[in-house]
């Protein structure tokens, strides 16, 4: 699935920045995605905590599925030239439609696929189990662009886009084959509105939790340059297609290495001094992707920005999992998705709106010190995240 899912939204990218030739519409892909995946992500997360986790994964990935199979349908000429009679930005304008449906499913997948995992694995492997976890999907971000930046490049957009239709089928199947787990026991006496705000409140009363989604908030929506490759790989460093799917695996290529390492060696003690070093890395890369003109060393920064995003990502779900109730993990999940999941979305339309102000490489570079000055708050701020050590919670 992730790799399909990578495919497809280095593609469209590609795509939609060649026929508008606008940063500002890459950010707006952004914001098409993020606009329904926050606006229901509290009643996802309640509804993961009433039904079936496994039903809601597999509605998602049906959506994921139709989604693709739109997008491919839109790539055909037959659309593009006799339908629209060369119109374009129609063909723009349900390129977003399409992506605000994706955004959709992903406000409910974030809560029921984060809710499911953490009923897979015992408690004690908690630390462990994120890190392969973070390593498994990160290969799939690794193999996604780059094969969709290469296929499409030297193929065109139906041969990729029925690849990863093709493979959401696959993923679909896999899924399938998942035993179900039991839906946790509902308090008795709460109300809906109880039930809709209970991970919110639960969130907000852990500092360790706050400051740990706060970090990779911030960090996210500052450092979204991922969102501006596309300019990079055509304007900046000339490189085409087939580079900014290389482009576009190279924080995949970091991230799956140190979460390999992570696997065999967790960072449970000092976790919260690790993080904050690992944020504050990320933005000093940031820093140097935004004024790298050359190709290698961009893949380079690119490449170490995703072994430090790597490790963020596994202390933040390790935290998650160790402190949120089985019964509220949904909601806790909702929220993580509101915060980090849906920040992404976020980020890109925020790089796209600073690139169309500032240009694109100063947004860049003001993204990576805005992530430094978050890391230095947060640090000053939350004593309990400076001295987590999450061995401490088994």
């Amino acid at each position: 699935m992730t790799v399909a899912m990578q495919m497809q939204t280095v593609i469209i990218g590609w795509q939609i920045y060649e026929l508008t030739n606008d940063p500002l519409s890459l950010g707006l892909i952004g914001l098409a995605e993020a606009i329904p995946t926050i606006s229901i992500s509290l009643y996802a997360g309640h509804l993961a905590d009433k039904i079936s986790r496994k039903k809601i994964m597999m509605n998602c990935l049906a959506a994921y599925l139709l989604c693709a199979c739109a997008l491919l349908f839109m790539s055909t000429q037959y659309v593009r030239m006799d339908v629209l009679k060369g119109d374009m930005s129609l063909v723009v304008t349900a390129m977003y439609g399409i992506i605000f449906i994706s955004g959709i499913a992903q406000g409910f997948a974030g809560p029921a696929f984060g809710a499911f995992r953490a009923q897979l694995v015992p408690r004690e492997l908690y630390g462990n189990a994120s890190a392969w976890s973070s390593a498994s999907w990160q290969t799939g971000a690794v193999l996604g662009p780059a094969i969709g930046g290469l296929l499409f490049g030297f193929k065109g957009a139906i041969p990729t886009y029925s690849t990863i239709v093709a493979l959401l089928l696959i993923g679909s199947l896999a899924v399938v084959f998942i035993a179900p787990k039991p839906i946790p026991q509902m308090k008795e006496g709460e109300t809906i509105w109880e039930r809709l705000t209970g991970g919110v409140r639960f969130v907000f009363k852990n500092q360790e939790l706050v400051g740990a989604l706060t970090l990779d908030l911030f960090a996210v929506l500052f450092g979204g340059a991922v969102a501006l490759l596309p300019v990079f790989a055509k304007d900046i460093l000339h490189v085409g297609a087939e580079g900014l799917g290389m482009l576009r695996a190279a924080p995949s290529v970091g991230a799956v290495t140190m979460a390999l390492f992570l696997a065999f060696r967790p960072p449970l003690d000092n976790a919260g001094r690790n993080l904050l070093w690992a944020v504050g890395g990320f933005g000093v890369c940031m820093i140097v992707f935004g004024l790298s003109k050359n190709f290698y060393l961009s893949l380079a920064v690119l490449a170490l920005s995703g072994a430090l995003d790597s490790v963020s990502v596994v202390i933040r779900q390790t935290i998650t999992q160790m402190l949120t109730p089985v019964d509220m993990m949904g909601r806790v999940s909702s929220v993580n998705t509101i915060f980090v999941g849906s920040s992404n979305e976020i980020g890109a339309f925020e790089s796209g709106v600073a690139a169309k102000l500032l240009g694109t490489v100063p947004s860049v570079v003001f993204g990576g010190i805005m992530t430094l000055v978050v890391v230095g708050v947060v640090a000053a701020s939350a004593p309990k995240i400076r001295n987590l050590h999450l061995s401490k919670l088994h």
